[in-house]
């Protein structure tokens, strides 16, 4: 089967989510809280069962990780130029910015199970558990003057890093996960993939985007296309292969996640620039995603 074949059920169920969203009357509450339910229950529990079910070949993922580390700074360096080439609102910038380099897990766990099961998603999580805490920091430094949180508190109560951290921890142990448990942490596991892509398509709106239509589309371009790019050339170069090429693209290619919305509106920026600027990242990514794995393919051979 055709990469592009294997995730028309992912992107089915993003379309799926935003028409639950737009056709029934369940509010924006309910859909808030499954959010918060996925991403502080169920996805760490993929995680950690992945990871920790997963003996991590450290030889293969250290180039893996180096290259995330090129993949993020570029993304930042270039969403960064935004602010001289176009000159918007402090604001409207600081809202944008994190768009451009910032990826959404649900997206990219849902996408890395289903190019490589398991072990897709422990690779991934790995490398985003090196790479969150960066995309955290600079997004939460662009609208710090409107900040009112700890960042470093913030990051030590991440669940994501938490539970990468925690399955890393427990596969190094070498102990074995008792079958009554490692059964409860699969389903919940299951639960979080398709929850989450509903919720990314409950998070796309279409009110608004004319404004700044083209600095929208600049940050676009940076996350499908300057960071795809980046991670086929510093993939090459730092001699990532295996799974792990997979999941440095995936990682480049995937759109912005949708939680820059709700630090945009929690740190008083500008929610409109960001929902917009996540709806336009995620309908381009349907396309630019699976052509981006499928040139990383011939890449390789």
């Amino acid at each position: 089967m055709s990469i592009a074949a294997l995730l028309i059920p992912d992107f089915a169920l993003i379309l799926f989510g935003f028409f639950l969203n737009r056709f029934t009357n369940w509010g924006r509450e309910f859909w808030s809280g499954l959010e918060k339910l996925i991403y502080y229950v169920l996805f760490p529990a993929l995680l950690f069962n992945s990871i920790a079910r997963t003996k991590i070949d450290f030889g293969a993922a250290t180039p893996a990780l180096k290259t995330a580390l090129v993949i993020v700074l570029v993304g930042i360096a270039l969403a960064w130029l935004a602010k001289y080439l176009f000159k918007p609102e402090e604001k409207v910038f600081a809202s944008g910015f994190q768009t451009a380099f910032r990826f959404n897990s649900y997206i990219g766990l849902a996408v890395a199970g289903r190019l490589h099961g398991e072990a897709g998603i422990a690779a991934f999580g790995i490398v985003i558990g090196l790479v969150v805490p960066m995309c955290n920091i600079a997004s939460v430094w662009a609208l710090a003057r409107h900040a009112e949180a700890n960042l470093f508190k913030e990051l030590l109560q991440n669940p994501l890093i938490l539970a990468t951290i925690g399955g890393v921890l427990y596969s190094l142990s070498g102990l074995p996960l008792p079958e009554t448990a490692q059964l409860l942490i699969s389903r919940m596991g299951a639960a979080s993939l398709a929850c989450g892509l509903l919720c990314v398509g409950a998070a796309l709106t279409f009110t608004g985007a004319r404004r700044h239509a083209s600095l929208i589309g600049y940050f676009t371009a940076v996350k499908l296309i300057a960071m795809p790019i980046t991670a086929l050339l510093a993939a090459r170069a730092f001699g990532v292969s295996g799974v792990f090429f997979d999941m440095v693209i995936l990682l480049a290619a995937c759109p912005t996640a949708t939680s820059a919305y709700i630090l945009a509106v929690r740190m008083g920026g500008d929610g409109t620039v960001a929902a917009q600027s996540i709806t336009v990242s995620t309908l381009c990514g349907m396309i630019a995603l699976p052509v981006w794995l499928i040139i990383s393919q011939q890449w390789v051979v």
